[in-house]
Formats: structure tokens, sequence, C-alpha cells
């Protein structure tokens, strides 16, 4: 597998795919290969169907995860073996659209407040009040952070696009709260990596995952399964309530897509509630009362 791995590393990175999908479509293959043990080039297209039925079967995997798995098997076949591909003999699963979990603005309060440093604290801050994703703002560098403009500069995002979002006067004062209490200053990076924050890497997207997870069971919210991207939607469905429109959010966010920012529509309880059912405006007896006759 080394050779083909090292191939498909190359395929992917000359299309220069971001490397969590990397990670992914290479751990894939390697899962395909092993649970047949066979070299995944001696593989053929009735492998696949079996391999597709196992990981809902016996893996119970969400048909989304499915879809990434034979999308790495695709991309494997098609690029890096130059063998075709048949939609028709490996179809893709229905995909299935979740709604996220949203907390209120007080809810996010309790959960920043409950931050166990101010490193964290400032993290928390930096997800909710910009609507980065976990990987974006733990690459976030100093020079990023741009008062004059009240602006903060988004580098390489989802499909390697770039986007600048808002500066809140709020967030910019806690993120200088954070940096008083660094004995030692960072050159580069936002959030620097190890225990002292000194290291010349930033952290990795685990170190904001665990200030969720910590900050969450201290407030309380230990019961609403929250993570970094929770404070990613309700950045976006609270805008969205407070009265922006969704073509800016979309773009604060780095969507492609205008449909894909129309999930905080259903997230919204401010535009939920201002939408009457059709059940207000039937005739209807009271109850026990006389039964409408045809």
């Amino acid at each position: 597998m080394t050779h083909l791995r090292q191939l498909m590393i190359e395929e992917l990175q000359r299309r220069n795919f971001a490397p969590g999908t990397i990670r992914a479509y290479v751990h894939g293959v390697e899962h395909f290969s092993q649970y047949f043990h066979r070299r995944p080039d001696r593989l053929r297209p009735e492998h696949i169907r079996q391999y597709q039925a196992m990981l809902f079967s016996k893996l119970k995997l969400e048909p989304n995860t499915v879809i990434q798995r034979l999308a790495a098997l695709r991309f494997f076949y098609i690029k890096v073996l130059k063998k075709n591909w048949s939609i028709a003999e490996t179809p893709y699963p229905r995909k299935v659209i979740r709604l996220p979990e949203i907390l209120s603005p007080e809810e996010v309060g309790r959960l920043i407040d409950a931050a166990d440093s101010p490193f964290h604290r400032a993290m928390l801050m930096t997800l909710y009040g910009t609507g980065a994703r976990r990987a974006e703002a733990a690459h976030l560098k100093i020079e990023d952070i741009d008062s004059r403009r009240m602006v903060v500069h988004i580098h390489g995002g989802k499909g390697n696009r770039d986007r600048d979002v808002m500066l809140s006067p709020r967030l910019l004062d806690g993120l200088r709260d954070y940096w008083r209490t660094l004995k030692r200053k960072p050159r580069v990076w936002l959030f620097p990596g190890n225990a002292w924050h000194t290291w010349n890497r930033p952290v990795t997207t685990k170190v904001l995952w665990t200030a969720c997870q910590s900050a969450a069971e201290r407030a309380g919210l230990a019961d609403r399964h929250i993570h970094p991207h929770t404070l990613r939607h309700c950045f976006a469905t609270h805008l969205l309530e407070a009265g922006a429109d969704l073509r800016t959010i979309q773009i604060l966010l780095g969507y492609r897509d205008l449909e894909e920012t129309t999930i905080y529509l259903h997230l919204s309880s401010k535009h939920l509630s201002a939408t009457a059912s059709p059940l207000d405006a039937l005739n209807l007896s009271k109850p026990g009362g006389r039964t409408p006759q045809a």
C-alpha cells in the first residue's frame, strides 16, 4: 500500500485538497484494503459493493460518512488507478441533512464565562465572534487581527478560499486581555501550541474541541453536545435573528452556495415564530361542541 498511498497523496495534493480531506480519503482506502486483506488495486467493483453494505450493516455508519468513503474510493480508482467507475454499480446513498444544535445567546454567554483559562476564553470568543471553523481559528496569525479596519482575515478556509469577517470590539478587548496574560508574547500565531503557548506552531484543533467540552461541563451544558462548530452555527443563526440577510451570512461563513445558508432559516426562532401555521386560519368549533355538518 505504501507506493499507492504516496501516489494518492500526490494526486490529492496536486488538486489542492485540504489536509483534512487528504487524511480522510487515504484512511478510507486503507480501511477498504484492510477489510479484504488485499491490495486495493486488486479489488474489484463487487468488493466495493460488499464494502458499502458492510459500512451500513456492520459498522452502522451514517450515510454522509459512507458517501465520503465512496468518494475516496472513487478518487482512488479514477485518478490513481486510471480505471472506470460506474455510478450505476455503486450508487451513493441518499444524503441526510440534520439540523445542528443551537444555543441561545444567554447560553453562549454562559459557555464563554465558564472557560477555565484566558486562553480558552479567547478561543471561544473567537469561534463565536467570527463564525470561523475550528481549523481556521487555530491557524489565525497575529497579523490577521486587523484592528485598524476592524476585520479578521481568515486564510485557507474550506475550498482554500480566503475571506474577511468583522472584528467585534468586544472580541478585540478579549484578545487584548488574553494577550496581557501571556508571559512570553508569540511572534506569529495568535494561539500558539504547547502548555506555555510558546510553540512555533499553532494549537491543534483538538485544543479548541477540549475548550468547548470543558466549558460546557462547567456551564452545566454538557448534555447539549457542544463542539466548536456549534458556535459557528450559533454565529450564523443569531446574525439572522438580528436582521442580517442570508447573502451576507453566506459571505461571512465562506460558503460557495447560498443554498447551504438556508439551513439557518430552520434554526432561527424569530423566523419560525413569524410564520403563521395554516391551522390558525381554520374556523373550528370548540372542543365538545357540535360537529360541523357537511
